[in-house]
């Protein structure tokens, strides 16, 4: 319904902005990681939204990126997470840090945020892990729909590689990020999981 807010700041909360768009102050909950990344007071601002709408009350949600927008509606869409637990989610995480988690397994990351407790997490990278795929990882975005092929030929060298530092004792974030550098700095040969481990664990060195 509203896909965006563009205008001034005209105060900033700890979770909420006021946006003036046109002399009208529209009241948008923020996650930390965005509050963190605004501009300041007076300056100006535009924010991608989701409406939530219920029996009692209309709340708008924003965001400075579509990516963050995209991970929001992914994480609203878990059984048991709500639009409020999805911003405490996205407050102590970015969305690449979710990734990483998700696709690596980390539910233990994710069960920090804020009301969100070990079983939660554990739903919530059961139910995203197809939505999250290598691919995604290395280039930073949420796929909108489900990747069936997370353990396909191209990808398989980079989760063997990931599986690889996990067993090695380094958490699943720790690994996949490790991982990411090397695909996104070419560094490796991306079809040789040999390859790939050698210079992830040099980054993690």
């Amino acid at each position: 319904m509203i896909a965006f807010v563009n205008g001034i700041i005209d105060l900033v909360e700890e979770n909420n902005v006021v946006v003036d768009v046109s002399g009208v102050g529209y009241n948008v909950a923020i996650s930390g990681y965005t509050a963190d990344r605004l501009p300041s007071k007076g300056e100006p601002v535009k924010l991608y939204t989701y409406l939530s709408v219920r029996e009692d009350a209309m709340n708008l949600y924003g965001f400075l990126s579509r990516d963050e927008l995209s991970f929001f509606k992914l994480l609203i869409g878990v059984s048991g997470i709500g639009p409020k637990g999805a911003q405490a989610i996205l407050s102590v995480m970015t969305p690449d840090d979710l990734r990483f988690a998700i696709l690596a397994g980390d539910s233990k990351a994710i069960s920090k945020a804020p009301g969100v407790g070990k079983k939660t997490a554990e739903r919530l990278v059961l139910e995203l892990h197809d939505k999250i795929s290598s691919e995604d990882i290395i280039e930073g975005r949420v796929s909108g729909e489900l990747s069936s092929d997370i353990g396909g030929s191209d990808d398989a060298p980079t989760n063997e590689a990931i599986e690889a530092l996990v067993a090695l004792g380094y958490s699943g974030t720790e690994a996949a990020k490790a991982v990411r550098k090397v695909i996104a700095d070419k560094s490796a040969d991306t079809e040789d999981t040999e390859a790939i481990l050698k210079m992830a664990l040099k980054e993690l060195f």
